[in-house]
């Protein structure tokens, strides 16, 4: 934060403001020893990493209280809908959340969010029957929109992209601990204490976030002239909806190739190419079409595509697998993803120090296309006779590859835009990302189904049909039912399951690894050992943060 001399930021709102406010993080910083960031920065990072968990966390915690909620609630019928109508919200509200921060201030955006996810879950909580515990996720969903972005587009504010990649270790662990803690602090809350606590747990926690934010981070105020293009927040709500229930329906609800999903495709295209054209003619667009004018913004919003596609596909069949094939617990899922997220969160703390080394990061976005094609593929190979161990290596090539890619897409998509854009392109990387988990659990999901189906009849004859007619997952009290001549043809099934779905990650994983070999390298600025200096041919890269602002 002490490269400050001479730099100007054009972010379109009180330059004064911000000027005084980067003025105020020098002091502090010079204030401090050396090399450390202020006592007031790190509480807002242990917040905002609060926030992060909460939004992470909360569909692991809730998926495991499923079967409780489900027994005393009801519904089964609309079951579905309770993850469904979170992930539609959050979805559809990302984009919005990123530039209401743009327009009018990063700080009160951030806690309005919070304060929209703690009332969804205090009324989810309350719930006394499943329509209402849908519509209260919905609440819920909107405010969680809003978490993940704004954690981002404050970090891209508070600290430089030189410094920013120390902390994408900070960020893969919680990743890492919310996806390995989720459905055990799921299960433990839901045996001990009932379901409705795996809600109210967001209480405190999210308490605590917003009275330390409120308390120490100061932003400069904005207030935008131009309104909200609601015209455009409506037209990518329900291109983004379409698409989420396509993906979501497609070959479980309904068949690919009804009616119902082709209709749902249709209205996505339209609203979609609406969406692009109106942008083009709004006053403050939702999402400005320049920012895709950066090649490297551009090329980071596909690699995030294609890493949710892969990571949440992993997540999906991985403990599937060790469960149904290796003779898992189903109780400690989480820990089977241990090598996984370990190597992913032990290589990005790696790559965030080395960026922040050197200032360089293409290698990453490079050797984590390699290494997760590699990972796919090995896990493509696992069968009934693959050993834990073997698993586990293949698991942490895999999140090795993860490692290098998770952080630095947002790194560099942040640096490849103007201080004014910070939110919008924190939101669509986010979105991206998001967007690439839904196809990647709804296509590799109906590429495992169809496998097991099939490989089923082959072995198991009419029986194998049966099985599997409602449902290609079974859990462990329905497996252990089967006859031993059924149980042993459905681990063969999930075996050639998980071969088709990880292939096909591993196809998709070249598009990553092409685009990276694209990426221009911009030496990041700002706090560093060897900052280089400012090279007006960088363009944006070259603001750096809002506590290079002078």
């Amino acid at each position: 934060m002490k490269q400050l001399a001479g730099r100007q930021v054009s972010n379109g709102s009180q330059p004064g403001g911000v000027a005084r406010m980067a003025q105020a993080l020098i002091a502090e910083t010079e204030a401090g020893p050396a090399g450390k960031q202020p006592k007031s920065v790190r509480v807002v990072l242990l917040a905002l990493m609060i926030a992060m968990m909460l939004a992470m966390l909360d569909n692991m915690i809730v998926g495991t209280a499923m079967p409780t909620i489900v027994g005393e609630l009801g519904g089964l019928e609309h079951l579905s809908w309770v993850v469904t109508a979170y992930t539609l919200a959050t979805a559809a509200a990302t984009p919005l959340w990123g530039k209401l921060g743009d327009m009018y201030g990063r700080k009160g955006a951030f806690m309005t969010s919070i304060v929209l996810f703690l009332v969804g879950s205090a009324l989810s909580g309350m719930a006394q029957n499943m329509g209402e515990l849908i519509g209260f996720r919905a609440v819920q969903g909107l405010g969680a929109g809003g978490l993940m972005v704004g954690v981002m587009a404050i970090i891209g504010d508070l600290i430089p992209p030189r410094e920013r990649g120390k902390y994408q270790g900070m960020m893969a662990g919680v990743m890492a601990l919310a996806m390995i803690g989720g459905p055990l602090v799921g299960g433990t809350i839901t045996d001990n204490w009932g379901w409705r606590w795996a809600f109210y747990i967001n209480l405190p926690l999210g308490a605590v976030a917003l009275v330390a934010i409120s308390a120490v981070l100061h932003l400069p105020k904005k207030r935008a002239q131009a309104r909200v293009d609601y015209l455009g927040a409506a037209l990518l709500t329900l291109g983004i909806s379409a698409i989420v229930l396509v993906t979501t329906w497609g070959g479980t609800e309904y068949a690919w190739t009804s009616a119902r999903i082709m209709e749902l495709i249709a209205i996505g295209v339209v609203a979609l190419v609406g969406f692009v054209f109106w942008q083009t003619k709004a006053a403050e667009p939702i999402v400005p079409l320049h920012i895709f004018r950066s090649r490297n913004f551009t090329l980071m919003s596909l690699i995030g595509f294609i890493t949710g596609f892969v990571m949440f596909g992993a997540v999906l069949f991985l403990p599937l697998y060790q469960q149904s094939v290796q003779g898992a617990s189903a109780t400690n899922s989480g820990l089977l993803l241990l090598p996984m997220l370990g190597a992913m969160m032990v290589v990005s703390l790696i790559a965030g120090r080395v960026t922040t080394n050197s200032g360089r990061y293409k290698i990453f976005p490079v050797a984590g296309g390699v290494l997760m094609i590699v990972g796919l593929y090995l896990l493509s190979l696992m069968d009934t006779d693959t050993t834990r161990l073997t698993s586990g290596l293949y698991m942490a090539v895999l999140g090795a590859g993860m490692g290098c890619l998770m952080q630095i897409t947002m790194l560099v998509a942040q640096n490849s835009v103007e201080m004014k854009d910070m939110g919008v392109a924190s939101s669509s990387t986010t979105l991206f990302r998001t967007l690439g988990s839904s196809f990647g659990v709804s296509i590799m999901g109906a590429l495992f189904n169809h496998r097991v189906q099939d490989v089923m009849a082959e072995r198991a004859g009419a029986l194998g049909s049966k099985i599997t007619e409602q449902s290609a997952q079974l859990d462990a009290k329905s497996l252990e039912k089967l006859p031993a001549v059924a149980r042993e043809a459905y681990q063969h099934a999930v075996s050639a399951g998980t071969h088709s779905a990880f292939l096909l990650g591993s196809v998709v994983a070249v598009i990553a690894l092409v685009a990276a070999v694209f990426v221009k390298e911009v030496p990041l600025r700002g706090a560093g050992p060897a900052a280089a200096k400012p090279d007006p041919q960088d363009g944006p890269a070259s603001r750096g943060s809002v506590a290079e602002a002078v």
